[in-house]
């Protein structure tokens, strides 16, 4: 027998001696190794039996878990600070904020615990997150002894909150998208310093061709007179956000100067721009490439320092025997199903030796990280419970039915028709009596399917488009019940929710995403490549939220929003005089300040799009030259 021929050739090649055989301490120490290169962590940790088990607890996810809720229990803490969008008495922050820093400082200890001391003195994120600790006690001590005496003072520290979100080794993500832009800089320096270079050349051009000429902008204002003005709408030029508003008194005077300002749009922000970006493209790429090389590098050290744990010598050769291959994997992905492992070890030992060669077993990280999708064909329960039934000839038409794509097309056009049935007036009786009808077909398309399709298999984890549609199909049903309900009470009339119920019998329109095989395809690509999105959506929030607290401390309460039917004075220039005749008072941008957390990020969202940023730039400079000129 085959099978016997394999155990024989396995006994023969086992150590002789028991004691070379690895223990079950190795086989942790092994599968840590082969953990951190699966999931590209690079994390020295001391190789002791009590050090491995505290470097798994670290690596759990329920830590993990409880490290990243902290973090964002300490970033939304802005949200009940002063200046708050929800106040919360200082107390009640200052202790929350307490208990985040002892679960910051409990996680540093853990890390302590399991790695080199020597490494982890060297480590600059350990610094930084006990400088940024010890940096929040002494502003809480400062700020609450002063808040005492009813002493105002501004809370410095809370600019430092993003710091535990970068430097956590949770974070690697980040960092590392952090040191990719860092290393980008010094490469877009240069083209910087060429830009402003251009930028200066053409305002002296146009303070020698338009200054003199007495012209006018159409506030009244003296058109390019000062060298400083001239640079900063020039700048806002390159964003396009001040066009064709900047040229329009010199083209009033003479169409030629027109020529200016088109050479400049030209140069400055077709050129320089695509330059600007390429530069970023191709520095970052590189530098991007590094850092793989890098990870591919620790990966394949990671995966030899593994090796050498679990290997025994057969002849000349150091493999990794069938049987400890098994309990490493095991002990790596103990969800792995029987076939999975059988698969990768069918891989691994190719020539079904009994044992696997260092240079499989260094794949096995790389296996583990494969999609294996596992199809099991089963019964449908209706067969097992009623065969007969089940079988008959009128359940198999049903069926044939359900799997035809013409099935498909007819309620992609019953999806369509429901479109316009959903954009006409809903008061009408025969619309309404209509929503019912397309959710009655939606129930029955589903129910349908389930007839059809094991249930089992349909709802599986990974069935991510069955769930979509029978979450829309549930959303829909939920909006067409609660809206005959609002309806049924006439006395009801909280917007809030009927803008709900709308939206969730709109969001029905989106089953036309689960019809349409190609935009199926959009979708899950999108799906894919969100874990990246992700990672630089981190760093912008970051950035973001450094600046919206710098923001809330210099420029709370200068803006004022006031309700647009008040008709007081101050409402028309925003609750600061500053703003007396200003383009900001006049576009009624009163709502864009730094008064809370959220409209601070609202207003960093809007200089982002670029669009009328120069108004609210200008606004912020108004507020600071009047409150100098007060001082």
């Amino acid at each position: 027998m085959p099978w016997a021929g394999r155990a024989a050739r396995v006994s023969r090649l086992r150590p002789q001696s028991p004691e070379d055989l690895p223990t079950r301490e190795d086989l942790l120490l092994a599968a840590a190794y082969v953990l951190d290169a699966q999931y590209n962590r690079n994390v020295p940790f001391e190789t002791s039996p009590q050090a491995i088990r505290l470097y798994y607890f670290y690596n759990h996810w329920t830590t993990q878990v409880a490290t990243y809720f902290f973090i964002c229990v300490d970033l939304a803490l802005a949200l009940f600070e002063e200046p708050a969008l929800f106040p919360l008495p200082f107390l009640a922050t200052s202790i929350a904020e307490i208990l985040c820093l002892t679960a910051f400082f409990g996680r540093l200890i853990h890390f302590a615990k399991i790695t080199p001391q020597m490494v982890f003195w060297k480590d600059t994120k350990n610094i930084c997150i006990m400088v940024t600790i010890v940096l929040t006690l002494i502003d809480l001590i400062i700020y609450g002894s002063l808040e005492s005496i009813n002493v105002r003072s501004i809370r410095w520290s809370r600019a430092l909150r993003p710091v535990f979100l970068i430097n956590f080794p949770e974070s690697r993500q980040i960092r590392r998208a952090f040191r990719s832009l860092r290393n980008t800089l010094p490469d877009i320096l240069y083209v910087f310093l060429l830009f402003m270079f251009s930028v200066l050349m053409f305002s002296l051009m146009a303070l020698k061709l338009f200054g003199d000429r007495g012209l006018k902008t159409a506030e009244g204002s003296p058109y390019f007179e000062n060298i400083l003005e001239i640079a900063f709408e020039l700048y806002v030029l390159v964003t396009t956000a001040n066009s064709p508003d900047v040229m329009m008194p010199a083209y009033d005077f003479n169409w030629w100067y027109s020529l200016y300002f088109i050479i400049y749009i030209i140069i400055n922000t077709y050129i320089f721009m695509s330059v600007f970006l390429a530069v970023v493209y191709n520095n970052y790429r590189k530098h991007l490439k590094n850092e793989i090389r890098k990870l591919a590098y620790l990966k394949r050290h990671k995966m030899i320092a593994a090796f050498n744990v679990l290997k025994v010598k057969v002849g000349t050769d150091f493999v990794v025997e069938e049987a400890q291959w098994r309990r490493l994997a095991q002990v790596v992905a103990p969800d792995m199903s029987s076939a999975h492992l059988e698969l990768l070890l069918r891989i691994s030992d190719e020539g079904q030796k009994g044992h696997v060669d260092k240079m499989n077993f260094l794949r096995l990280a790389d296996l583990l990280n494969i999609h294996v999708v596992t199809i099991s064909i089963k019964r449908h329960p209706l067969e097992a419970w009623m065969p007969r039934v089940y079988q008959s000839s009128a359940s198999l038409l049903v069926q044939k039915m359900v799997r035809h794509r013409i099935f498909v097309w007819v309620f992609d056009v019953i999806i369509l028709i429901n479109a316009i049935f959903i954009a006409l007036d809903e008061k009408n009786s025969l619309i309404s009596y209509a929503e019912w009808l397309f959710l009655s077909l939606y129930i029955i398309e589903i129910l349908l399917k389930l007839y059809t399709y094991d249930p089992k298999a349909y709802f599986e984890r990974k069935q991510f488009w069955n769930w979509f549609d029978t979450l829309i199909i549930i959303a829909a049903l939920v909006a067409t019940v609660a809206n005959a309900t609002i309806q049924s009470a006439r006395e009801y009339n909280s917007q809030q929710i009927l803008d709900i119920v709308l939206i969730l019998r709109i969001l029905r329109l989106l089953r036309v995403i689960v019809s349409i095989r190609r935009f199926r395809v959009i979708v899950t690509t999108l799906i894919n490549i969100g874990p990246a999105m992700l990672t630089f959506g981190g760093l912008v929030f970051v950035v973001y939220y450094v600046f919206a607290i710098v923001g809330m401390e210099v420029f709370h309460g200068k803006v004022q929003f006031f309700d647009p039917n008040f008709t007081a004075p101050d409402a028309l220039v925003c609750g600061n005089p500053a703003l007396q005749g200003s383009a900001f008072a006049r576009g009624r941008y009163c709502k864009n300040n730094f008064n809370d957390l959220a409209s601070a990020f609202t207003v960093l969202t809007e200089l982002t799009v670029v669009n009328q940023w120069h108004d609210i730039l200008s606004e912020k400079v108004e507020i600071h030259g009047a409150v100098c000129s007060l001082r």
